[in-house]
């Protein structure tokens, strides 16, 4: 498979499912923008929840929509596609509905309206990479892959922007910000839905050989990506957390990483993984792990500079961080899309999305019991284990096939090869 020398506009935009669907990502993306970072603060202010029981729902809901994956994966394998993305922004929908019906001071309809939007959540990116995989192919799918994830970045980002903006007016402001979010998820899913895509489900093992071949178990991938999607946090929670609680540090420096991981996601996504794809796909994760330690151990000489420099070193050193972040969300679905047989990629995505899940759920648990342990234990624990994945993840063997610079024992050529003509438009 050649790799992509530059970028093609037009044909990105046609990889990623063409100009109608690249809308609904952006109005699905300014929705979640405008809610999703101020759902614990519409249990707080609008029902007048108390924080650990809102959080407590909040995190329920997440952990229990992961139980709708192996559920979508099916779906996925049946040949649905634009379906599934729509079903799980329609879901969404009805759980701003759910937060919106939701009286003050009740909390199991608040963790009804969580879960619900959970749901939604978790389902989304499976079908989300499973449409772009069929759609496109070889490096101008991971092209696509990235440009949808950079769009997506960039709608969080402005949704998060407006609703800030709006958080002077309390309460009404609030409500006002979900009646929006949820009016914009009814539209993405009827753009979504509007594409009319699927894919012929695949012929059996037995008919299609070893293209069609048992889904492939990636086992260390699927561990490694538990701690990997740590990355995903460290802007959100972990430096934060230490920049506020431990170094006493303005909240502008938090305000400041936070801008800075969002405009370089959005800026360099797409030519970090065009520049990329002359190279494995499993050989770029494994850099991505090592990138990603580099910029914990640097966090860990940062935190040791004292009240004066350290703050200003975090934010560096968080530049670094983003750049491990945006390897590993260029090659990670990559990887995986280009390793699941035709007739099985569905149920891999959803394991490999069940995988992220977990590690979003739990990684904030972890990093703020690990954080009042000293920066030794915080970057130094952090730093281990993604060293230790990294590892693993070079190491995994795929079986026969050849990757897209066609050198054996990846496997991802012959997965491949094996989803030319799978496409339907009604």
């Amino acid at each position: 498979m050649e790799a992509i020398t530059k970028i093609r506009p037009r044909a990105l935009v046609r990889a990623c499912g063409g100009p109608r669907y690249a809308v609904a990502l952006a109005v699905d993306a300014l929705g979640t923008g405008l809610l999703r970072p101020f759902l614990l603060l519409y249990g707080v202010m609008v029902l007048r929840l108390s924080a650990p029981a809102t959080g407590i729902a909040m995190t329920a809901g997440i952990v229990v929509g992961l139980v709708c994956m192996p559920a979508v994966g099916r779906w996925l394998d049946r040949g649905a596609r634009s379906t599934v993305v729509a079903a799980s922004m329609l879901v969404r929908a009805l759980g701003v509905a759910l937060l919106l019906a939701t009286p003050a001071g009740h909390v199991w309809p608040f963790a009804t309206a969580a879960l619900v939007l959970g749901v939604g959540n978790q389902a989304w990116p499976a079908a989300h990479a499973a449409l772009v995989a069929t759609v496109a192919h070889g490096r101008e799918r991971d092209t696509a892959l990235a440009a949808g994830r950079a769009l997506r970045n960039a709608g969080l980002g402005v949704g998060a922007l407006l609703a800030t903006a709006c958080l002077a007016g309390g309460a009404t402001a609030l409500r006002a910000m979900a009646v929006a979010t949820g009016i914009a998820y009814l539209t993405a899913a009827a753009l979504a839905r509007s594409v009319h895509l699927r894919a012929r489900p695949a012929a059996g093992p037995a008919e299609d050989g070893a293209g069609a071949g048992p889904a492939p178990r990636m086992r260390a991938l699927l561990a490694a990506n538990v701690v990997y999607v740590f990355c995903l946090n460290v802007p959100e929670i972990a430096l934060p957390l230490v920049l506020v609680t431990q170094l006493h540090a303005s909240p502008v420096w938090s305000a400041a990483v936070f801008v800075a991981n969002t405009v370089l996601v959005v800026t360099l996504q797409v030519p970090v993984t065009v520049l990329l794809s002359r190279f494995p796909r499993r050989t770029v994760l494994a850099v991505a792990g090592v990138v990603l330690t580099a910029s914990y151990l640097g966090f860990l000489a940062a935190t040791s500079l004292g009240t004066g420099g350290a703050a200003p070193a975090v934010a560096a050193v968080s530049v670094v961080c983003t750049l491990g972040e945006i390897v590993y969300a260029g090659s990670a679905t990559a990887l995986v899309t280009a390793l699941a047989p035709a007739h099985a990629l569905g149920r891999v995505l959803a394991r490999f999305e069940l995988s992220t899940g977990f590690g979003l759920a739990v990684s904030p648990a972890v990093i703020t019991t690990l954080a009042p342990h000293g920066p030794g234990v915080l970057w130094g624990g952090l730093a281990g284990a993604t060293l230790l994945s990294a590892s693993a993840v070079a190491a995994e063997k795929d079986g026969a096939g050849k990757d897209g610079a066609g050198r054996e024992g990846t496997g991802e050529g012959a997965a491949e090869e094996d989803r030319g003509a799978r496409l339907s438009r009604r």
